[in-house]
C-alpha cells in the first residue's frame, strides 16, 4: 500500500471539483479556501475536465499550497457507473482534448434534466443555471442551485436526494466512456488511475477485476466511506500493493473541504 505522494493525514484533499465541471467555487477560490483550512496538498479532480488546472496551479504557487493535477472520468463498465481519478496528469492539453466530446453530450444532458424539473412544475430555463455555472460546462450541481434558488427545495442536497439521484424522476443517463478507455487516457496523458469512491461499487470482486484491467490506485477515505468501508479497502490496498487516496469530494459548501474518513 502506497499513499500518493507520502501525504500525512489531515494536510490533503484528493477530490476536489470546481467551475470547470460541476463545481461551485472556482479553483482560485478552492485553493483559496484550502489555504484557510491548512491544506498543504490538493488535487483538482474536474469531471472530464482538466480546463481549471492552470488557474488552479497558478494559485497554488503564490499560497504555497501543492496542486496535482488530476480529473474525474465517467466510465462504464458491466452495467455499473465507474469514475477513474486521475492524478499527476503531465499531458493535460492531450488529455482534455480527447475528452471534449463529451462536453456537448453534457449540455445535452443538462438540457432533459431542465425538461424534467418543467414537467415537475418546476420550472427553471437553461438561462437561469447559467448563472451558476458561469461560462463552464453545465452540470448538475448548477441545476440544484437554480432549483434551491427558486425556492422549490430547501438545499442542493434535497434536490439530489429526491430529484437527481440514479432512479429519480429528473435524473438522466450520461454518455461515457468505457472503463477500459478511461484507464488508458489517463495513462497516455502520463497519469496514475485511482478508482474513485469505491464503496458505491457495492463489491469488492468487481474491484478487484478492476484492478486487473489497469486501475493502480483506491481511494480510501471518501465522505460516504464509513471507517469499515475504509479499512475493507486499506486490506485490498495492501492486497494489491495499490496506491491509497483519500478526498472529500468536494463540490458545494456542505460537502466540507478536507473531511473525510482518514485513521
Amino acid at each position: 500500500m502506497r499513499i500518493l505522494n507520502h501525504l500525512p493525514p489531515g494536510t490533503f484533499d484528493l477530490h476536489l471539483h470546481t467551475t470547470a465541471s460541476d463545481g461551485l467555487f472556482t479553483p482560485s477560490e478552492i485553493v483559496k479556501r484550502a489555504k484557510q483550512i491548512g491544506l498543504q496538498t490538493i488535487a483538482i479532480t474536474d469531471h472530464d475536465s482538466l480546463s481549471g488546472i492552470a488557474e488552479a496551479v497558478e494559485t497554488g504557487k503564490k499560497l504555497k499550497i501543492t496542486v496535482i493535477p488530476g480529473v474525474e472520468i465517467s466510465t462504464r463498465w458491466k452495467g455499473k457507473n465507474i469514475d477513474i481519478l486521475g492524478y499527476n496528469i503531465r499531458d493535460c492539453e492531450q488529455l482534455h482534448q480527447a475528452l471534449s466530446p463529451y462536453w456537448e453530450a453534457r449540455l445535452r444532458r443538462a438540457e432533459k434534466i431542465i425538461q424534467r424539473f418543467c414537467a415537475l412544475n418546476m420550472p427553471i430555463t437553461l438561462e437561469e443555471v447559467r448563472k451558476w455555472s458561469g461560462n463552464n460546462l453545465i452540470a448538475r450541481p448548477h441545476i440544484a442551485q437554480a432549483i434551491v434558488s427558486k425556492g422549490y427545495v430547501n438545499t442542493i442536497q434535497e434536490v439530489f436526494n429526491h430529484y437527481l439521484a440514479d432512479g429519480k424522476p429528473a435524473s438522466v443517463d450520461k454518455k461515457e466512456l468505457a472503463l477500459q478507455d478511461g484507464i488508458k487516457l489517463i495513462h497516455e496523458a502520463g497519469g496514475i488511475a485511482v478508482l474513485a469512491h469505491p464503496v458505491y461499487v457495492k463489491d469488492i470482486s468487481l474491484v478487484e477485476e478492476m484492478i486487473r484491467e489497469g486501475i493502480e490506485g483506491i481511494e480510501v477515505w471518501h465522505r460516504n466511506h464509513s471507517k469499515r468501508d475504509a479499512k475493507a479497502f486499506i486490506r485490498l490496498a495492501d492486497k494489491y500493493d495499490l496506491i491509497v487516496t483519500g478526498g472529500s469530494d468536494f463540490h458545494v459548501e456542505e460537502h466540507r473541504m478536507g473531511q473525510f474518513t482518514p485513521e
